[in-house]
């Protein structure tokens, strides 16, 4: 073996050797990459179920009888009676 051949096949496995490390650190980072994602998506999906939970509160909240029962109660509103009532038209 010549001297020039010794040479390329040195560069042939240092080519050889930093290919291999590039696949390997290719690897690594999509699976680190992956494990990301997923935390990220379990995020959106907590997410997603606590938006329907506050949903569901702000429609308990908002219910006629709930409504009703705060104005008699803490504005001591009440329903007029039927002599009190004025239509208007025009």
């Amino acid at each position: 073996m010549t001297r020039g051949q010794l040479f390329m096949l040195t560069v042939l496995a240092l080519g050889v050797l930093a290919s291999a490390l590039a696949v390997v650190y290719a690897k690594y980072e999509s699976r680190r990459e992956f494990v990301a994602l997923q935390q990220l998506r379990e995020q959106r999906d907590q997410a997603d179920i606590e938006w329907g939970r506050l949903q569901l509160e702000l429609g308990a909240w908002g219910t006629h009888g709930r409504v009703e029962r705060i104005a008699r109660d803490r504005l001591t509103m009440h329903q007029p009676r039927t002599g009190d009532v004025v239509v208007i038209r025009r």
